[in-house]
Order: C-alpha cells, then structure tokens, then sequence
C-alpha cells in the first residue's frame, strides 16, 4: 500500500478512524493539557508587559496633542492608506481560494470572498480567531455543503499562507536593512543588535522557508490535527501561499507606513522589519488584534520619533485596518443573512 493511501486528509477521515487515534494519543494530549497552561502565562506576562512599555512611553502625552498628531494625516495619506487596506484584505481572499484548491473543493470566488473577508475582519477586531473567524467560516462554507471537518482542514491551510509571507518578508528585510535596524532596534530599553546579528536571523528565516518547501517537494507531507491526518499543500501550492502571504504583509505594512508622521526617513524594507516583528508580537499574546504589544514594539523601535504622532498614527491605524473593515463585514453579514431568509421564503411561497 503506497504512502497516500494509508493516510486520509481531515476530509476524508472517518469517525471510527478518529475514536482509534483519539485513544492512542490520548496520553500525549493529557501531556500537552497538562501544560498548556504555560503558554497561556507566558501570554498573560507578554500582554501586561507590553501595556506597562505602552503606558511609561505614552504617559508624557497629553490628551491635546495626541489629537493634534491624529488629525495631521492628510486626506492624500489616507487615500493611500485605504488602498493599500483593500489590497491587503484582497489577497485575505486569496488565503481561503488557495486552501480549498489544496482540498480540491470548488467555491465560486464570490462566497470564498465572502467568508474570508468576513472571517478576517472580524477575528482581527474582536480577537480569539479559532471562535469567532472559525464561526463565520462555518455559517457561510457548511451552507455550501462543506462540512465542519472540511473547514477546520481550510483554516488550517490558510495559516501556512500566513506564515510562510510572514517568514519571507522579515528574512530579506534583516538582510537587505541590516545595518539601519541595528542602529535603531529597541536603544531606548537598552537592547540592541548587531548588522552581521540581523543577517544570520534573515538568512536563518529564509532557511527555514525554503527548508519547508524543499520538504513538501519531496513527497505527500501530512501533519495531525487532533484526531485528523491533514495532507499539506506540496510545492506548487505552497509557493502560490508565499506570493500571497508577502503580497498581504507588504500591504497591512504599507497603511501603517502611509499613515506615519514626516521624518521617519525609514526605506520601506526596513519598516517591514519593524512591522512584521511588531505583529508576530502580537500574535504571540493573543491579544485581539495584538492590541498593546503591537504598538509598543512600534513605538520602542521609532523611538527618535514624536511618541504623540507616532502613536497617533497607530491609533488611525486601528481605525483603517481594523475598524472600518470590521463594520464593512458586519454589514456584509446582515445583508448576506437578509438574502439568504429572502430567497427561504421565495422558495417556500412558489407553488
């Protein structure tokens, strides 16, 4: 029997397949809820620390010139700055297109647009993203016939998206600006890097994604997903996911780097840097958002900025990416809901 035959993709697996596995790692599971605790503090400690930072950097500015700094941006800025939120939300779109091609589900574009938007905009608000985006994903897509497994296995193929943009864009920015982010890298709490440091990081980020898609190359990879046997994307997939995920980055960084104050006098690669740092950050605390621990890190890295305009930046930041989309989605949702009872009860009334 060949490898793909053994194995069956969180689509194709079968309940009675899933008791089996469940009770053989039941003790491997029972370890690893044994400890989950630890992440748990260790996001707890990386939330209340950053909003301390946040706090002893933000507790000089007054109330005045934080809104003098947040209606400085231009009407120019924010055009471009809403442009680069489309760009970036559009390519959100493309995380779920390249995840039911892997699973060799058809969608039209306008449903997986839809759900990825939706999903998106409001896990970024709201925060805890297994809940709240894995819900919208599941009223939209279960509708269409796919089941909860299904949907648990996109998901799930969305992230490699996610990361493996996120693992090329800060790898060739810590080597293409590695001497301007050891100048300014985070003087202000006495940490500093070196330029030769942020090469051999970027080049050890590069490693690791070009490690990964030489390994997917190969042969068929699986990984568990509790109980389930996920077949990952193999190279042609996981390359379209890289291109999409940089594409994203880029332009999430582009908003937040339109919207900065004047004399950043930072190139744009080297603000990818700082952004993508400041995100993983984020992400790392589970915070809706990231909210805290992102802005601190931006703060701390422009620290030879005005604290009021950066972090007036950072709040209409908030309210371009965050905000907006989120009502945009909301409103998406209700005239979705509204269609969908509507079409119910044509259909109910026809004779």
């Amino acid at each position: 029997m060949t490898s793909a035959g053994k194995h069956r993709t969180v689509a194709e697996a079968e309940p009675a397949d899933a008791g089996r596995a469940a009770d053989a790692g039941s003790k491997p599971a029972s370890m690893r809820g044994r400890y989950a605790w630890i992440g748990t503090v260790a996001s707890l400690v990386l939330i209340v620390a950053s909003l301390g930072v946040l706090w002893k950097l933000s507790e000089e500015i007054s109330w005045a010139e934080l809104q003098k700094a947040f209606t400085a941006v231009a009407a120019a800025q924010l055009g471009e700055a809403f442009l680069f939120v489309a760009v970036s939300y559009l390519f959100l779109t493309c995380y779920d297109a390249l995840a039911l091609r892997q699973l060799r589900l058809k969608m039209p574009y306008r449903i997986t647009a839809l759900a990825s938007f939706t999903s998106y905009a409001v896990s970024f608000t709201l925060g805890f993203p297994l809940i709240t985006a894995a819900t919208i994903r599941y009223w939209i897509y279960s509708k269409r016939g796919l089941s909860a497994a299904k949907i648990a296995a996109l998901t799930v193929i969305a992230g490699f998206t996610f990361w493996l943009g996120m693992g090329v864009v800060l790898g060739f920015s810590l080597i293409i600006e590695a001497g301007q982010l050891a100048s300014l890298t985070f003087q202000s709490i006495g940490v500093n890097t070196t330029a030769r440091l942020n090469q051999i990081l970027g080049f050890g980020t590069l490693g690791l994604v070009l490690g990964y898609l030489a390994w997917v190359s190969v042969k068929r990879r699986y990984i568990k997903v509790r109980h389930w046997q996920l077949e990952l994307p193999g190279a042609t997939v996981s390359f379209s996911q890289m291109i999409v995920g940089i594409g994203d980055v880029c332009a999430a960084a582009a908003v937040l780097y339109m919207l900065m104050p004047e004399g950043m006098n930072l190139a744009f690669t080297t603000f990818l840097a700082i952004y993508v740092l400041a995100a993983m950050l984020g992400i790392a605390s589970n915070a809706p958002g990231g909210i805290g621990v992102f802005e601190a890190t931006i703060l701390l890295a422009l620290s030879y900025l005005p604290r009021e305009s950066v972090l007036g930046s950072l709040l209409l930041f908030r309210v371009c990416y965050y905000l907006v989309p989120f009502i945009v989605a909301l409103l998406m949702l209700g005239i979705y809901e509204g269609a969908q009872r509507l079409r119910r009860h044509r259909a109910a009334n026809d004779p």
